[in-house]
C-alpha cells in the first residue's frame, strides 16, 4: 500500500491516559501521557517537535474532545473515527498495539474521519442538549406529580387536560400548603374550567398525608427553577443562531417541526450541510434513519438500523408521532405505513422529514406540503379500477364519468 502521510500520529484515549504513537518512514516513536491539562499540552508539543501533521484517534465517550480543541487550536489536522470502522486485529490486545494500528492506517489513508462540526457549532450542540435533558427532566417531575395525587386519591388528571395550566398549579400549591376542603380548591379554577365546577369538587377530594404534602411542595419548586433553567438557554441559544434565523424559519416550515426543533436539527447537522453530506441520503444515513444492509449468498438477513447520532433520530422521531394525526402529506405517510406498527412508521416519516429538512437548507426554499391525497393521486387509476370492480362483483352496472 502507498504512504498517503508522512509523519502520523495514532493516539489510543482512555479516561486517564493516552497511549501515542507517531510513525514515519524511519519508524515510530511511542509515548504514554495522562490526560491532565499540563501533560495534554507536552503531547501536543511532542507532536509538534515530530512534525506530525495529521493525528487520528478513536471517537472514545467525550474524552477525545479536550485534546481536539487543542489541536483545533494549534491547525493540526485531526480524524476522530468510529471504532467500528477499525475492528481490533487477533493479538492486538494492548493500548501500544491499538496506537501503532491507528497511526499505521492513517499513514496509508484508510481512515474515514466523523464529522465533527467547528467549535462555535460543538457549544451550540452541548448547549441544545442539555436543555433537551432539562425539558425531560421536567417532564419526569410532572408524572411524579401524577403519581403523588394518585396515591392520595386525587384525580384532578381526570377533570383537566393540562395538570400545570394555570388553575391546576394554584389547586397544587394550595393542597401543598394543607387545604382540604374540594370546594376551596375548585373556586381556584379559571375562565372555562369554571363549567367543571363540580367534577373538580369530586376529584380533589382526597386523604393528603403530610409527606405528600411536602413532596408536591418539592417537586412543585424544582419544576419552577427547571422552567426557569430552560428560559434561560433558550435566551442563549435564541442569540447564537440570529446569523443564521432564515435556516430556522424553513426547518419550522415543516409540520411537526417548532423552533426548538429547528435549533437541535441545525445544532446536530451544522450550517455548512452540502459539504459535509453530498446527498440527502448521506445525512439520512449518517442519523441512523436507514435500514441496515446485511447480505450474503443472495440472502438478506437483519436490516436493523446502525447506530447513529441519537440526539437527532430521537428529536425527529418525537416529530414523526406529533404528524400522524394531521391532516398532510406527513400524516399520511404515518397512517399509510402505520400498517407495520408505529415504531416502523414513526421512523420512515422522520427518514422523509430530515430529507426534507437537507433540500430546504440546501436550494434555500421554503416547505410546500403535497396534501393529504398525495398517495391517492399516484394510484388514482387503480383505486378506481378496484373500486369499480367491487362494486361490479356486487352486481351493479357501473359507468364513471370525470368531473369538469
Amino acid at each position: 500500500m502507498d504512504v498517503i502521510i508522512e509523519s502520523a500520529c495514532g493516539l489510543d484515549v482512555h479516561k486517564d491516559n493516552i497511549t501515542a504513537c507517531i510513525m514515519t518512514s524511519k519508524g515510530k516513536e511511542i509515548q504514554t501521557f495522562s490526560t491532565k491539562t499540563v501533560f495534554l499540552l507536552k503531547l501536543l508539543d511532542w507532536i509538534k517537535e515530530n512534525h506530525c501533521t495529521h493525528v487520528a484517534m478513536e471517537s472514545t465517550s467525550v474524552y477525545w474532545k479536550p485534546i481536539v480543541n487543542l489541536l483545533e487550536s494549534e491547525g493540526i489536522e485531526f480524524l476522530v473515527v468510529n471504532a467500528q470502522h477499525m475492528k481490533a486485529l487477533p493479538g492486538r490486545k494492548t493500548d501500544v498495539k491499538d496506537a501503532e494500528w491507528i497511526a499505521q492506517l492513517l499513514r496509508h489513508g484508510l481512515l474515514k474521519a466523523s464529522f465533527i462540526p467547528n467549535r462555535t457549532q460543538r457549544e451550540l450542540r452541548e448547549l441544545v442538549r442539555y436543555r433537551r435533558s432539562i425539558i425531560e427532566e421536567r417532564a419526569r417531575q410532572l408524572n411524579r406529580i401524577q403519581k403523588v395525587l394518585e396515591g392520595a386519591n386525587i384525580k384532578l388528571g381526570s377533570v383537566v387536560s393540562d395538570i400545570m395550566g394555570v388553575s391546576s398549579k394554584d389547586m397544587l400549591r394550595a393542597i401543598a400548603d394543607g387545604e382540604d376542603d374540594p370546594e376551596k380548591l375548585a373556586n381556584f379554577a379559571r375562565r372555562s374550567m369554571k363549567k367543571k365546577k363540580e367534577e373538580l369538587e369530586l376529584a380533589l377530594q382526597g386523604y393528603v398525608n403530610p409527606h405528600q404534602r411536602l413532596m408536591l411542595k418539592t417537586i412543585l419548586t424544582h419544576i419552577d427553577f427547571l422552567t426557569n433553567q430552560i428560559e434561560i438557554l433558550d435566551q442563549e441559544i435564541a442569540q447564537r443562531v440570529s446569523s443564521y434565523e432564515d435556516d430556522i424559519e424553513r426547518l419550522d416550515s415543516i409540520p411537526g417541526i417548532a423552533r426548538r426543533m429547528a435549533e437541535q436539527i441545525m445544532a446536530e447537522i451544522g450550517t455548512d450541510v452540502k459539504n459535509q453530506f453530498p446527498t440527502a441520503a448521506h445525512l439520512c444515513s449518517w442519523a441512523a434513519l436507514v435500514p441496515g444492509h446485511n447480505e450474503s449468498a443472495g440472502k438478506r438477513k437483519s436490516t436493523k438500523s446502525k447506530k447513529g447520532n441519537k440526539y437527532l433520530r430521537s428529536a425527529l422521531t418525537e416529530a414523526a408521532q406529533s404528524v400522524r394525526g394531521s391532516k398532510n402529506y406527513l400524516g399520511a405517510l404515518y397512517r399509510r405505513t402505520g400498517r407495520k406498527g408505529k415504531k416502523r412508521a414513526a421512523i420512515v416519516v422522520a427518514h422523509a422529514i430530515l430529507r426534507i429538512a437537507y433540500y430546504l437548507l440546501t436550494r434555500k426554499e421554503t416547505y410546500v406540503d403535497l396534501g393529504e391525497d398525495y398517495f391517492d393521486k399516484q394510484r388514482q387509476v387503480s383505486i378506481v379500477r378496484h373500486s369499480v370492480r367491487r362494486l361490479e362483483n356486487l352486481g351493479y352496472r357501473v359507468t364513471i364519468t370525470e368531473a369538469s
